[in-house]
């Protein structure tokens, strides 16, 4: 019997969840030139119609391109809209993976802009630091006093051309990705059925872009929502996830207090371990 695709994503360890890793934060509109970089611009499809989706703006993506990253990351991580079975668990679509895919592509712009060598004091450069590693370590999701998942780290030097490498990569292989799922489908991959999207991502004309595509969906999925997706915390709630719960810290009382009995109290085992240690 195959597993549910609920299945094999839950499975996934939890550690993802607190994973700083690429994404979005703070774009209000979309730079010049969006989606292209020798991308398709498509033929008209539909922008994200995820929860909350409508009028966000993307970065890198054409609407069209956005459209098909959406479908596509929502027959990975389905949701409820996708699929009734998954009743109660939000998806792909429910969490805006893919305006976390499409800022985590757009910061390359940022990076490419010269931002991303810090000033004299540590700051960023003459505009916005790149999206790419955040603050923290915590947020104030839990606790009174500042968000420092916020604000966004300065690349070094070294940092900002090993990114931008990566990421002219990732846009080369999402433009080139796109238009193969489009293609298979006869030209436009979100007007094919569920069941005609679900053969055409199991092809193996498209494993490699599939292989990257799953990646960023989880990731998306369960990241610090600073990063563009988790929205509403959604992907944390479904895995019981609380997220950055500190700074929790203790008083010296609690300190001092026992918390109960200490486990290896009256553990005959471990009384026998010490008997024989002590004998030695």
């Amino acid at each position: 019997m195959a597993l549910s695709r609920r299945v094999v994503i839950t499975g996934i360890p939890v550690a993802v969840a607190s994973a700083t890793v690429l994404g979005l934060a703070g774009c209000t509109s979309s730079p010049a030139g969006s989606g292209a970089a020798g991308g398709s611009t498509g033929s008209g499809g539909a922008g994200p119609t995820g929860s909350g989706g409508a009028g966000q703006a993307l970065r890198f993506f054409s609407s069209h391109q956005a459209a098909v990253v959406e479908d596509a990351t929502a027959r990975i991580a389905p949701g409820p809209s996708d699929d009734p079975a998954e009743a109660g668990h939000p998806g792909a679509r429910d969490a805006g993976v893919v305006y976390y895919i499409d800022g985590m592509l757009g910061t390359l712009a940022t990076i490419e802009a010269g931002t991303a060598t810090p000033g004299p004091d540590g700051a960023g450069g003459d505009g916005p630091v790149p999206a790419v590693f955040a603050g923290g370590p915590w947020s104030n999701r839990h606790t009174s006093g500042p968000d420092l998942m916020a604000s966004f780290i300065a690349l070094d030097p070294i940092s900002s051309i090993a990114w931008r490498e990566r990421l002219a990569g990732w846009q080369r292989q999402y433009v080139s990705g796109v238009a193969a799922l489009d293609s298979h489908a006869g030209g436009d991959f979100t007007k094919a059925t569920p069941a005609e999207q679900d053969k055409i991502l199991a092809s193996s004309a498209v494993s490699t872009f599939l292989s990257l595509l799953f990646e960023h969906t989880i990731e998306g999925l369960y990241s610090n929502p600073e990063y563009g997706g988790n929205r509403g915390l959604a992907g944390w709630k479904d895995i019981r996830y609380p997220g950055d719960s500190q700074p929790v810290g203790y008083t010296s009382v609690e300190v001092e207090r026992s918390d109960g009995s200490d486990p290896v109290d009256d553990t005959s085992v471990v009384a026998d371990v010490l008997k024989f240690l002590g004998a030695l």
